[in-house]
């Protein structure tokens, strides 16, 4: 497995990238603003994927490895693979992308060319609960915010544990954030305040 280079950029294309490592020329996918960071003549990084099919080996190029983590998440739904997944990630950024997935956010992922509504659907509910732990232990949404991911995560499992889904107890949560201090009881009223008010 290729899990990155590093090397001269030989040239730029509008889905690629030539990268010279050793004398050897690596033709590199990326999304465009990968592509875009990088100069001919200058020296680049970039972490990779080796996708390996029957007829081709494929290598993809990502600016970070949580680009490169989500991109191999993706393709763990049925019926996306390399291409759909790296089209996602163009479309996206990896934050969006994240944040749309923890939200459930349908409208977001159909942005995608090639993915309607049912695969939304199908990535929201195979991917919603993986989203957390690939950013960290809380989603994208939540990265601002101020409560403690350590109390964010108990305050949500408490209020899960009162019935609440997972998407309104995070909500409400990243909704009192920064209102109270980062306090597990406190921020558990908040919450509950807010979800009462629904």
């Amino acid at each position: 497995m290729i899990s990155s280079i590093r090397g001269e950029v030989l040239s730029v294309g509008l889905d690629h990238a030539v990268i010279e490592v050793g004398g050897v020329g690596f033709a590199v996918r990326a999304t465009p603003a990968t592509l875009g960071t990088l100069r001919r003549g200058t020296e680049a990084h970039l972490y990779t994927t080796l996708v390996v099919r029957e007829d081709a080996l494929t290598l993809f190029g990502f600016a970070d490895a949580e680009s490169r983590e989500l991109f191999g998440l993706l393709q763990t739904v049925s019926g996306i693979g390399p291409r759909l997944a790296m089209a996602a990630l163009a479309v996206l950024e990896p934050e969006k992308l994240c944040r749309a997935l923890a939200d459930g956010d349908i409208t977001a992922l159909t942005q995608v060319p090639g993915i309607g509504r049912k695969g939304a659907e199908r990535l929201i509910i195979e991917l919603r609960d993986k989203v957390p732990a690939l950013t960290g232990s809380r989603p994208a949404a939540a990265e601002d915010a101020t409560v403690g991911s350590a109390v964010r995560d108990d305050v949500v499992a408490a209020l899960v544990g009162l019935g609440f889904s997972t998407k309104q107890a995070e909500r409400a949560v990243d909704k009192v954030s920064g209102d109270v201090p980062d306090d597990t009881s406190r921020v558990l009223r908040a919450a509950l305040a807010t979800l009462g008010k629904k």
